[in-house]
């Protein structure tokens, strides 16, 4: 049965250089750089912002579930303000960190790699791998010169613009999301940002790297795929 008012949004790589970008990504996540591995004292953290959490404090009291009963939750609710919630994983060993800002921007993403790289094993590292995506906050090679005069040993790496999909930070931010932040029934700033702390030393509790296992020959496979796709609505538009 053909169901037209549904439908699925997508996008289509516009970098001409997204194989070769999301390819470096990849071969990081596989701890390879260059051809090479990686050595014992090289590590690769993925990092991005989650803006504007809310807290919404409801107008009446949140009902807990029971047996036979769903959680209830107030529809109406008052805006407490908002937070933006700045992470870098460890992708190999596990390990998030994090800080809550008020603003994001270039000063909030480099206190975030400053909480970083004060601490071992990063501080004293050969190379730490620092993958992000294009934001106002780390954007383009001004970013990585910038990163690399405050730390001689990071390295900025971005991912190819629209492909956020390539960062392992988000399955946390979706995480963070499914189980913690909804339903959304905090008083006030404060109860927001303890609860995301309250997240990240469990997650820090239980800490093991995401089962990632999409390469370069699945980016190959996709790319391959999305070129058929691309064509094919060439010819439609033409016929």
């Amino acid at each position: 049965m053909i169901r037209p008012w549904r439908y699925r949004s997508w996008i289509f790589p516009r970098d001409p250089r997204f194989a070769e970008k999301a390819g470096v990504v990849l071969d990081l996540y596989e701890r390879i750089y260059g051809g090479h591995d990686l050595l014992d004292d090289e590590f690769v953290i993925s990092t991005d912002e989650k803006t504007s959490i809310q807290a919404r404090c409801r107008c009446h009291p949140s009902l807990p579930p029971g047996r036979a009963r769903l959680m209830r939750v107030e529809h109406e609710y008052e805006r407490k303000g908002a937070l933006n919630y700045l992470a870098a994983l460890d992708v190999h060993r596990g390990l998030l960190f994090g800080r809550c800002e008020e603003k994001t921007g270039i000063v909030a993403f480099e206190r975030l790699l400053t909480d970083v790289m004060a601490q071992e094993p990063y501080v004293s590292a050969r190379t730490v791998f620092v993958v992000c995506d294009s934001g106002s906050s780390h954007r383009g090679q001004a970013s990585i010169d910038r990163t690399r005069d405050k730390w001689p040993n990071v390295s900025l790496v971005h991912v190819p613009v629209h492909a956020s999909w390539l960062n392992q930070i988000e399955i946390v931010f979706s995480i963070l999301q499914r189980k913690v932040l909804s339903p959304n029934d905090l008083v006030d700033l404060d109860a927001l940002a303890e609860r995301i702390a309250s997240f990240e030393r469990c997650f820090n509790e239980k800490a093991q790297p995401f089962n990632w296992n999409f390469t370069r020959c699945d980016l190959a496979v996709f790319l391959d795929k999305l070129h058929g796709h691309e064509e094919a609505a060439g010819e439609l538009a033409a016929a």
